[in-house]
Formats: structure tokens, sequence, C-alpha cells
């Protein structure tokens, strides 16, 4: 297809798509004349992948160019690509000084080892979590989490993984991946709160 076919099947308009080319988030057609490229399904998987992380995943062109990278590197095991996107869209948070924040962290590697979770070592969502205990902590805010992972756990493993092939193309899984983890989560959320405002007319009205 010409590059004005992958825009009106993909949504992009024509300068993003050649700003995506420039900037190698999409890769080059197949040039059929000097002036003149043919692009196929890859292009418009590639384009509704790069228009996932950065409209639904509100992620940087620089983070994006890592997911990306991480897509095109065919010896990237799925996992370690899958968890590349994954870390990308989670907020960046700095270790805090002091024994609250030490001794928050101490309780996210406890809990994630008695759930028996695989979670690696240094993944950000340790220190993101680990945060807002040391907030709920400074707020009094009662602190018990097990129904909460295991709501977390349910959702994953239940209905969010089922979402994402595994045996298809590689950036259709992370695209999978990005819309079901923002998506799912928003939704989630959503429905907590209005859970939320049913429990307390239950209970005040």
């Amino acid at each position: 297809m010409r590059i004005s076919e992958l825009s009106a099947l993909s949504g992009v308009a024509i300068p993003t798509i050649k700003y995506y080319l420039r900037e190698g988030l999409l890769p080059q057609g197949a040039q059929i004349a000097v002036t003149r490229a043919e692009y196929d399904e890859s292009h418009l998987r590639r384009l509704r992948l790069i228009r996932a992380l950065l409209e639904v995943g509100k992620l940087p062109v620089a983070s994006i160019k890592q997911v990306i990278a991480a897509v095109d590197d065919e010896t990237l095991p799925m996992h370690e690509m899958l968890g590349t996107a994954h870390y990308a869209l989670g907020p960046k948070v700095e270790p805090e000084p002091g024994e609250d924040w030490q001794a928050a962290r101490a309780m996210v590697d406890l809990l994630i080892e008695e759930l028996g979770w695989n979670v690696h070592p240094q993944a950000p969502t340790r220190d993101e979590l680990a945060q807002t205990l040391v907030r709920m902590r400074q707020l009094g805010v009662p602190i018990d989490l097990g129904p909460y992972a295991e709501t977390a756990r349910k959702l994953v493993s239940e209905v969010e993984m089922d979402t994402i092939s595994f045996q298809g193309p590689r950036d259709a899984a992370v695209e999978a991946l990005v819309l079901g983890t923002v998506l799912y989560g928003k939704a989630f959320d959503a429905l907590r709160r209005m859970a939320q405002e049913s429990e307390s007319a239950r209970r005040l009205k």
C-alpha cells in the first residue's frame, strides 16, 4: 500500500508517519521508485502499537523508542520484551532517604515473597508500591494489601493475560499488553469507586 493508504487505514496523518519514519519508530517501506515506497500489514501493526504507547500509555517518544527497540530485538525473550513495555508504563519513583522508605520497601519485598510472585528484584513497581506504603503510614491509613493482591492476581491471570497472543507478531503482543494494562486499570478503578458509592448508600441511607 502507498503511504496515503497507510494513513487512511491507520488514522495517522502522513506528516506524522513521516516523522515516525525519520525517528526510526516505523521501519522504512520497500522502495519501488525514487519518491515512492510500499507499506504492508507490519507497518499498520506498528502504527497501532505507537498510537497505543503514545495515546493510551502516555509515553514520551524516548520511552517509545526503548519499547520499539525491545520489540525489534528478536533475541530478547518475550517475557523480557513485555517487561520493557510494562516498566515504561509506570511512574519513575526515586527511593526516599530514611527508615520509613526502607521499612516500606522491606514490606513490599516480603509481600512478594509470601505471595510467591516472580517479580524482578529491581522492578520499578516495587519502589512504586513502597512509596504508596510510606504515604499510607504517614497519613494513618490502615495497610491490608492481601485482598488487593488476590484481586490483582485473579484479574491478571483470568482476564488480562488472556488478551495477549504470545504466538503472533511481537508488536501486537505489546499493543495488547499496553491497552490491557492501562484500560483495564482505568475500568477497575472506576468500578471500585462505583462499588464504594453503592456500599456507602447501603450502609448510610
